[in-house]
């Protein structure tokens, strides 16, 4: 996938003519004197490189595991301003994948490694087919809400009200499996990119801890850490 030079345009000042895109480099220390724009530009560098080098993988796991029919990545950048660090992954109106990225977390990843890891974790949401996924459940848990309010004489008010609720708790109730499961194919991907995921997944040190709350939609900081550490040893025999 060719990135547009608009979105480049966004990163960094305007490249002129086509960007060449280098094997992932070794992380590039800033200078906190450095000027905005040389440090814009060095980050916007990188985060085309791991896109050169994680999304080919990305592809290629999704075409293996044949989950899902479309592994055509695109990769945009949210660019409104003021969002917070956060990456995502939806599908367009035609089913094709679509992982965004917010400005925030391209400035603030500390190393390539981390934006290889988040890639790799957005891009396995889709191969493993968790959208489709989690509105099975939600619908699911709706329907089976419904039938029991019904049967229990609710009113219809109060049977939407609980096959709202229900397709939440049923959606919520899956959440935190689908996470772990990200982070594990997100590392491999990573890792067959050549990344190192362990070192990418330091940036949860920095998220708020979610805790192990009941129907929360991510596990603990340091269970999605350990999953990362745990794919890497079975991949690697370490």
């Amino acid at each position: 996938m060719r990135l547009p030079l608009t979105m480049i345009a966004v990163l960094v000042v305007p490249l002129a003519g086509c960007v060449t895109v280098a094997p992932p480099p070794d992380p590039v220390p800033m200078a906190a004197s450095a000027p905005a724009d040389q440090t814009a530009r060095a980050q916007a560098m990188t985060f085309l490189q791991v896109l050169a080098s994680v999304e080919p993988v990305a592809e290629q796991v999704c075409r293996a595991r044949a989950t899902v029919r479309n592994c055509d990545f695109r990769i945009v950048v949210d660019e409104r301003p003021g969002q917070p660090p956060n990456a995502f992954q939806t599908l367009d109106d035609r089913g094709r994948p679509v992982v965004g990225f917010t400005l925030a977390l391209i400035r603030d990843a500390r190393n390539a490694d981390e934006l290889a890891f988040v890639l790799g974790h957005e891009a396995a949401h889709h191969i493993a087919g968790h959208i489709p996924r989690r509105q099975d459940q939600a619908l699911s848990g709706a329907l089976l809400a419904g039938v029991l309010a019904q049967a229990g004489g609710a009113t219809p008010d109060e049977v939407r009200a609980a096959q709202n609720l229900g397709a939440e708790v049923a959606a919520r109730s899956y959440s935190r499996e689908f996470e772990l499961e990200a982070d594990a194919l997100g590392a491999e991907i990573a890792l067959v990119a050549g990344f190192d995921p362990v070192r990418g997944s330091g940036f949860f040190d920095r998220l708020p801890d979610p805790g192990d709350r009941f129907l929360g939609s991510h596990p603990p900081n340091a269970q999605r850490k350990a999953q990362v550490a745990a794919t890497v040893r079975r991949l690697t025999g370490g």
